[in-house]
């Protein structure tokens, strides 16, 4: 009896487990960069080689750019004599204002930026969580941004109408904003207070008419507060710079899609001559170089309007750079239309949708999910294949860069402006490539 009672009290008697070892962290440099690039013996050789490599390359050029440097100087003749083997910066730092605005006057620079910065304002909702509709912001900021941008970069007197319009643009910025203000802060959204005005005549369209109405009263007071207001017209001619590149390639970027996605349903249509008329246009542009397309465009184009009427240069070249990249993106779309399984094409018809449902529900946010890094990269290409504008006359960055090295002051400067505007678009397109990363993570599209 007293050996079962030991025996039962030993096994009731607490023994606390012995203490383990601290967790060792291999989250510091030493273990990130022996992980990745000293694992091995053949992974050491060839980690040591390439940083062999990119020394014998890198130190070249961080000496002539930055160790051998001049910054600050009047002329190349001064650079050459204070340091010959240096880049000569100078002649970069008194030339950005004009790579970046090309001849727009210096005192109305503040209206591109405005611009600029109006454009930013429209995309930032579709980045919040809390924001619906996000479709229907990104299609108003397509139609009316440009409104709104044309009249703070062109100025100049504009018809009544257009004043409107312009107004209207700013006025749905505005009231967006104050629903976003009003979301987050709890409360319901401008519109919706209005709602009670319009039950009792409309009771299932009482929110679109409530919107609606709170659009129309803040463009009425927009259109009061600025009536007076006059910009100083800035004719197109002289425009250019980065600035002029971003609107080529934005608005092209924008247009983009949506004429691919067009041109891809029409090129699988059964409709004779919707399809046949969807491909002759893709393969006509895509089998001439762009440069062809902006030249026919610029000199072809005039004699399809009366004598009369004169064309915009930039808005020639805007047309072609859109046709141009939307034949390139229907290919890209179509490929993500062939990746669709005939089985969603039949449950949307089991669903009853028709064609256009199914397509704007179940084929095409498929399509274009499974595209986002072939759509991205054409979008890049198509970033870069703007410079070619300057053959024809048009002054963007990479036609500001070339004037640099003809200026009596800065007279051979080549290398250091293409330096530095290559450095501005590895900014532009790496920030491309790393939202599109983002966006795959965001969307899962491995899954």
């Amino acid at each position: 009896m007293d050996r079962q009672s030991t025996s039962r009290k030993d096994l009731l008697t607490f023994v606390p487990t012995p203490s383990r070892l601290p967790a060792q962290s291999n989250r510091g440099l030493v273990e990130w960069l022996k992980k990745n690039f000293f694992n091995g013996l053949w992974n050491t050789l060839l980690s040591i080689s390439v940083f062999v490599l990119l020394f014998l390359l890198l130190k070249p050029f961080l000496e002539w750019s930055v160790i051998n440097a001049v910054w600050s100087a009047s002329t190349r003749q001064e650079c050459l004599a204070v340091n010959p083997d240096g880049a000569c910066w100078a002649g970069v730092i008194q030339w950005f204002n004009n790579l970046i605005y090309g001849r727009y006057p210096d005192h109305l620079q503040w209206r591109v930026n405005l611009g600029f910065f109006l454009g930013v304002l429209w995309l930032l909702p579709l980045s919040l969580k809390k924001v619906k509709q996000k479709m229907v912001i990104a299609v108003m900021g397509v139609f009316l941004f440009p409104i709104l941008a044309n009249y703070l970069f062109l100025g100049g007197e504009s018809s009544r109408f257009y004043y409107i319009l312009s107004c209207a643009s700013f006025a749905y910025l505005l009231v967006l904003y104050i629903n976003v203000s009003l979301v987050y802060l709890g409360l319901l959204r401008f519109g919706q207070y209005l709602e009670p005005l319009f039950v009792r005549f409309s009771p299932k369209r009482s929110g679109l008419s409530g919107d609606l109405t709170s659009w129309l009263l803040v463009i009425v007071v927009i259109a009061f507060v600025f009536q007076d207001l006059k910009l100083e017209l800035v004719s197109v001619d002289i425009w250019g710079g980065l600035f002029l590149t971003l609107i080529i390639s934005g608005f092209s970027i924008v247009m983009a899609l949506p004429i691919g996605i067009v041109l891809a349903l029409g090129r699988r249509s059964e409709m004779f001559i919707i399809k046949w008329f969807s491909i002759c246009v893709i393969e006509l542009v895509r089998s001439v170089p762009m440069i062809t397309v902006l030249f026919m465009s610029v000199t072809m184009m005039p004699l399809f309007f009366p004598n009369t009427m004169e064309l915009n240069k930039l808005a020639q070249v805007i047309v072609a750079v859109c046709l141009f990249a939307g034949a390139y993106m229907a290919e890209t779309v179509r490929g993500g239309l062939q990746g669709i399984t005939r089985g969603q094409y039949d449950a949307a018809k089991s669903l009853g949708l028709g064609y256009w449902p199914t397509m704007i529900f179940v084929i095409l946010p498929q399509a274009l999910r499974a595209m986002i890094p072939n759509i991205v990269t054409s979008f890049i290409s198509l970033f870069k294949d703007t410079t070619l504008v300057s053959i024809i006359g048009l002054f963007d960055i990479m036609l500001m860069a070339r004037n640099i090295a003809i200026d009596k002051n800065w007279f051979g400067l080549h290398t250091e402006p293409l330096v530095a505007i290559s450095v501005l678009f590895f900014v532009f397109c790496y920030s491309m490539s790393q939202y599109s990363q983002r966006l795959e993570k965001r969307l899962k599209t491995d899954r």
